[in-house]
C-alpha cells in the first residue's frame, strides 16, 4: 500500500481542557465544547461541538478502562485520516498489548501525508455556499485535466502548456477542481443549532453539505471564531478527501481569520496544524501543534499532529514519546492508530494489529469502522496475507461503500491475488472520481503488465495525470518532492526524480524520504551514493517489500550479491504481489542471481 496521509477534520475546542474553575471567557463565538450545555452564545461549536465536557478522557486503551463514559464519551472526526474518534473498549491497555509483541526495536516513521491546494477564502466575503452549477464546473475539471494529460505519450513535449491548462482550471474555478460531484443534501441539516458542523454529518460523509452549512452560518455571524476555524479544518478534509488541490489556501485564509478574532485560540492553531502537515511542511506543523498543546494540553488535533511532524522529521524517540502522551491525554481512534503504526514501522506487527482490533472493536460510527478496517487491511497487504486483507476491506465498505481508501486497498489486494481484471476495475473507478498519484501508479502498472493492445498507452496516460497533479499541488503551496521522486524514478524523468528526492532528504529524513533517494540515485546509475540509503530505509524493522527489493537491486548492482539474494528474497516472501512491475522484476533478479551461484 502507499503510504498512508495526514489529514484533518473539525475538532471541538474545550471539551479537550483539564478541568478548571476558570469562567468562560465572552466572545462573539461560543468556544467549542468546553462551555456547559445552555450556555449562551451567538457563534458555533465546530464540527464535532456537544454537550458541555470540562475535562480530560480518561478512559484509553493503556488505562483499561472501560470506554464510553458518561463524563469522557464524545463522536468527534479525528486527525489525520481518521474519522470519528471512539473510545476503547476493556481489556489490557496499550503498554500491555506492546509488551505482549515481538518488537524487533528500531524507530518509528509516520506514512507520509498528501496534500493539495488552490484559490482561497477566508473573509466573509468569502464565506460562499456553491450552487448547482460547481456540480458542472467540477466535472469539467476532471475534463479538463484528463485532455491536458491525454497526450501523455507526447508528455515531456507538452508538460509546460498542460500545466498551463490545468491551473488556469484550477484557480478560475475556485470550486473542486477534481473529484466530480458534491453529496447530496440542503446543507440546513448539516449544522447543528449554533450553526456547526455536527459528528454525525461528518460521519455520514456529508461534508460538503456541512461546509455549505458553515458559509451560510458566517455570513450571518461572522465574528464567531470557532466556526471560521471549523470551516478551514473542513476545508483541509475537503482537500483531502476530493483530491481537491483548490482548497488549501481557503483553508489558511479561514484559520486567519479565526486568529484574527480570537488570538492564539487553540482550535485555530491546531488547524494550522494539520495544514502545515497537509501541505509537507512538517516544521511548521510542529510549531503550530506545539503552540496549540501550549494553550490546551488535551487538544485531539494538536496532539495527532505533532506524532506525524515529529515521524516526518525522522525525531523516531520524541514520536514514540509523544503518541504515550498523546494516549495518556486523549484515548481515541486517531491516536491508537497511530500508536499502532508505531509498532509495525518497529516491525512489531503483533501489537499493531492488536491495536488496530481492539480499536475495531471500539469504533461505532460508519467512518471509523472504515478508517480502522482499512488501516488493518493495508497491515494485512504488508504481510501478503491477502485473504485477510479482503476480508477487512470488505467490513471497511460495508460501513462506508465509497470509502476511497478501502476501494484502492481492495483493488490492490485483488491484483496480488491474481485477479487482475477486478483490479483494473476498481483501480479505474478510484481514479476516474480522484486521480491522485498513489492509484494513478498503480493502474498504470497494471496496465503495463497486462500489455494488450492500447496498453502502454494508457499506462501513459496515468503517469502523465500524476505530473499534471503534482504541478496543481505545487502551485497551490504543497510540497510534492516526495511524490513527484518515486513516480519520476519509474515512470518518469530520472534527474527530476534524483533533484526531488535530494530536496526532500533535505527536508526530513524518514524511512520513506530514505528510500526515495536510494531508488533515485539507483535509476540514475549512482548505486554506491545509493546503498547508505537503502540500507536506512530498512533499518527500522518495518516489513515493507518495496524497501526490501530496492535494497536488493542496488546491493546486486554493486556487486553484493549475497545480500541482493537475501532482500530479494525477503521482499518476495514477505508480499509477492507487492507491485505488478516490481515483484516480476524481483522474480526475475532472483533467478538470476541464484543461476550464478
Amino acid at each position: 500500500m502507499p503510504p498512508r496521509t495526514t489529514d484533518s477534520t473539525p475538532e471541538r475546542r474545550d471539551d479537550d481542557r483539564a478541568p478548571s474553575t476558570d469562567p468562560e471567557p465572552e466572545t462573539t463565538g461560543e468556544r467549542e465544547g468546553g462551555a456547559a450545555a445552555g450556555a449562551e452564545a451567538t457563534g458555533s461549536r465546530g464540527a464535532a461541538a456537544e454537550a458541555g465536557q470540562d475535562r480530560p478522557p480518561t478512559a484509553g486503551l493503556k488505562t483499561g478502562e472501560a470506554g464510553t463514559r458518561a463524563d469522557t464519551a464524545h463522536a468527534e472526526t479525528g486527525e489525520a485520516g481518521c474519522p470519528a474518534g471512539s473510545r476503547s473498549g476493556d481489556g489490557p491497555g496499550l503498554s500491555a498489548l506492546a509488551g505482549d509483541g515481538d518488537s524487533s526495536g528500531g524507530t518509528a516513521v509516520a506514512r507520509p501525508a498528501e496534500g493539495h491546494s488552490g484559490p482561497e477564502a477566508g473573509t466573509e466575503d468569502d464565506a460562499h455556499t456553491h450552487s448547482p452549477a460547481d456540480e458542472d464546473d467540477a466535472g469539467q475539471r476532471v475534463a479538463a485535466m484528463r485532455r491536458a494529460a491525454d497526450g501523455g505519450r507526447r508528455w515531456r513535449a507538452l508538460h509546460l502548456a498542460g500545466c498551463a491548462v490545468l491551473l488556469a482550471v484550477a484557480v478560475t474555478g475556485g470550486a473542486v477542481a477534481v473529484g466530480g460531484g458534491q453529496d447530496s443534501g440542503t446543507g440546513v441539516d448539516a449544522v447543528s443549532a449554533a450553526g456547526a458542523l455536527s459528528p454525525g454529518d461528518l460521519a455520514r460523509g456529508d461534508l460538503d453539505a456541512g461546509i455549505a452549512s458553515l458559509q451560510k452560518h458566517l455570513r450571518a455571524q461572522p465574528r464567531d471564531f470557532g466556526s471560521w476555524s471549523t470551516l478551514g479544518v473542513a476545508y483541509v478534509e475537503q482537500a483531502r478527501t476530493k483530491g481537491d488541490p483548490s482548497r488549501y489556501p481557503q483553508a489558511e485564509r479561514a484559520l486567519r481569520r479565526s486568529l484574527e478574532l480570537e488570538p492564539g485560540n487553540d482550535q485555530a492553531l491546531a488547524g494550522q496544524a494539520a495544514l502545515a502537515a497537509a501541505r509537507h511542511d512538517f516544521p511548521g506543523a510542529l510549531d503550530h501543534a506545539d503552540r496549540a498543546l501550549k494553550q490546551n494540553p488535551y487538544n485531539e488535533r494538536a496532539l495527532c499532529t505533532r506524532i506525524d511532524a515529529l515521524v516526518e522529521l525522522g525525531r523516531y524517540d520524541d514520536a514514540a514519546k509523544a503518541a504515550d502522551t498523546a494516549d495518556d491525554r486523549r484515548p481515541s481512534v486517531p491516536v491508537f492508530t497511530r500508536y499502532a503504526y508505531v509498532h509495525e514501522l518497529r516491525g512489531d506487527v503483533r501489537t499493531a494489529r492488536a491495536v488496530l482490533e481492539r480499536a475495531l472493536g471500539s469504533a461505532s460510527a460508519p467512518a471509523d469502522v472504515a478508517y480502522v478496517a482499512t488501516a488493518l487491511g493495508q497491515l494485512a497487504w504488508n504481510q501478503g496475507e491477502y485473504k485477510t486483507a479482503l476480508g477487512h476491506y470488505a467490513r471497511a465498505l460495508a460501513a462506508d461503500d465509497a470509502y476511497l481508501p478501502a476501494l484502492e486497498g481492495r483493488a490492490r489486494a485483488q491484483a496480488a491475488s491474481g485477479d487482475r481484471a477486478a483490479a483494473v476495475t476498481g483501480l479505474e473507478q478510484v481514479v476516474a472520481r480522484f486521480p491522485l498519484p498513489g492509484p494513478l501508479v498503480a493502474l498504470g502498472e497494471l496496465y503495463e503488465d497486462r500489455g494488450a493492445d492500447g496498453d502502454r498507452a494508457k499506462a501513459g496516460d496515468q503517469y502523465a495525470l500524476v505530473d499534471a497533479w503534482t504541478a496543481l499541488a505545487r502551485a497551490g503551496g504543497v510540497n510534492a518532492d516526495l511524490d513527484s521522486a518515486m513516480a519520476a524514478a519509474d515512470h518518469g524523468d530520472k534527474k527530476e526524480a534524483l533533484r526531488s528526492a535530494r530536496a526532500e532528504w533535505d527536508r526530513r529524513h524518514s524511512v520513506h524520504t530514505a528510500d526515495a533517494l536510494a531508488w533515485a540515485l539507483h535509476v540514475n546509475g549512482r548505486d554506491e551514493e545509493a546503498l547508505p540509503y537503502a540500507r536506512r530505509a530498512t533499518a527500522t524493522g518495518y516489513r515493507n517489500a518495496v524497501f526490501l527489493y530496492h535494497r536488493g537491486v542496488i546491493e546486486r548492482a554493486t556487486g553484493d550479491e549475497r545480500e541482493a539474494r537475501t532482500h530479494l528474497k525477503a521482499a518476495l516472501d514477505l508480499n509477492p504481489g507487492f507491485s505488478p512491475l516490481g515483484a516480476r522484476e524481483a522474480r526475475t533478479a532472483l533467478k538470476d542471481l541464484e543461476g550464478n551461484r
